[in-house]
């Protein structure tokens, strides 16, 4: 039996196959023209993306420490220790790493804290390869906590300066120090946690607590040994000079930044020293709550006069306050230490001052002081 194949219907095919046509080429206008919305498959992450990510982000911080760590040194004091238990021992000579400061001129000039080398002692700088120096010369500024040291160096490098004003919260930096005196040339890293910062800030190595204006907030890990340390930027700029944290604070350290302090270096580097105006007083500001607690006036009260400072020839005495300088009122921290810092050596300043319940007025010579 023959069986027989249905005939192929061409013109229902041609029919069709226009059909197909007619509505691809439809579909693809109606998407191109944003009618009909695209699909495309993610592309995932792969582990290998975002491990190059990774060693990217520690290879910037591992490139500065690198470049960085043999221009930051520990700064050490030998100072005369006697036996408290035994006032007829002989006293012996110890030697301790209290600080850590970064070169800043081929000259030997060595950046570090001002409160890290106020005490009695011979300092000394050690730099990452062991080489021991000893402090030539020192310059204290009066109003940072702030100092420069030189020594007698060779092949030092130094660090270069960046610019603290372009600062940014939430940029990444980096800290360089010898944490606790023990731990030298240790690492941290954090970011900018706030700036223009106002604090009262201390180190127990040395004892000593003030005021500090306009920091630089961080969260890199600073500690007791780090003071004078560098705040690096990504680039390996110094954009800061790290001060000791303050008291029961955790993840919050600050900075001088850098920008406050480069005029004086420039003038030390060239000259060997630095002048600033000098008045010759601390104090503490006397806000107007606790003025009005104590029935006293707002201002500075004086705690310390310089023997043989403008302030002492002036007449003015511990216990004071200054209520207003050249008639400005004392009415903020940091007022007086302004003032001062703008007036020329050699100008007479009209002090008025509080004392024993009275108002009297003053006049005091501006000075200069040296820092040495």
């Amino acid at each position: 039996m023959d069986t027989k194949l249905p005939k192929l219907n061409f013109t229902s095919i041609a029919i069709a196959s226009g059909l197909g046509v007619l509505v691809a080429v439809a579909l693809y206008q109606a998407q191109i023209r944003g009618l009909i919305p695209q699909y495309k498959i993610p592309t995932p992450t792969t582990q290998n993306q975002e491990t190059r990510t990774i060693v990217s982000e520690e290879n910037a911080v591992i490139s500065v420490v690198e470049k960085v760590s043999p221009s930051v040194v520990a700064i050490g004091v030998t100072r005369r220790v006697i036996n408290p238990f035994d006032p007829f021992s002989i006293p012996k000579m110890q030697d301790a790493t209290i600080a850590t400061g970064f070169v800043v001129s081929e000259k030997g000039i060595i950046i570090t804290n001002r409160h890290v080398v106020e005490g009695e002692g011979n300092y000394s700088v050690v730099t990452k390869d062991g080489q021991k120096y000893e402090v030539k010369r020192i310059y204290r500024d009066p109003l940072l906590d702030f100092a420069m040291v030189q020594i007698d160096g060779s092949d030092l490098k130094p660090l270069e300066l960046g610019d603290s004003s372009k600062l940014k919260v939430g940029q990444t930096v980096i800290a360089i120090g010898n944490a606790l005196g023990r731990f030298t040339n240790t690492v941290t890293t954090g970011v900018v946690s706030g700036l223009g910062r106002r604090v009262i800030a201390g180190d127990p190595f040395s004892g000593s607590a003030e005021s500090l204006e306009n920091l630089i907030q961080t969260d890199a890990a600073i500690n007791p040994g780090n003071s004078g340390g560098p705040l690096l930027n990504s680039g390996g700029q110094v954009i800061g000079v790290n001060v000791a944290t303050t008291e029961g604070a955790q993840n919050i350290g600050f900075a001088i930044p850098i920008n406050s302090v480069k005029t004086l270096v420039d003038e030390f580097v060239v000259k060997g020293t630095v002048s600033r105006p000098f008045l010759g007083i601390r104090y503490r500001f006397i806000s107007r709550d606790v003025a009005i607690l104590n029935e006293v006036p707002q201002g500075a009260y004086i705690q310390e006069v310089v023997l043989g400072s403008p302030a002492d020839k002036s007449g003015i005495r511990e216990g004071d306050i200054i209520t207003k300088i050249n008639g400005q009122t004392i009415d903020e921290e940091g007022k007086v230490a302004k003032i001062i810092s703008e007036s020329n050596v050699g100008r007479s300043v009209e002090l008025e001052v509080w004392r024993d319940g009275k108002q009297i007025k003053l006049t005091a010579q501006i000075g200069q002081s040296s820092g040495q």
